[in-house]
């Protein structure tokens, strides 16, 4: 996986690369396992847990990035 976007669904970043799972777990998104969870976008997820999700996805992706 070469970048994520806000549009992705969580299960497919979680699938393609299951270090990132720590910056979900920070937001306070502890139901990564959970189907609903899995099916929903970035975006969705931030706006949920009140987290800025171009600063969420900057994060991921320059972890990927290394």
């Amino acid at each position: 996986m070469t970048e994520i976007t806000k549009d992705m669904k969580i299960g497919d970043i979680l699938d393609a690369n299951r270090e990132v799972a720590p910056f979900f777990l920070e937001m306070g998104m502890h139901c990564l396992g959970c189907p609903s969870a899995r099916n929903e976008s970035v975006a969705q997820a931030c706006m949920v847990h009140g987290v800025n999700a171009d600063e969420l996805i900057a994060k991921i992706n320059a972890f990927l990035a290394k």
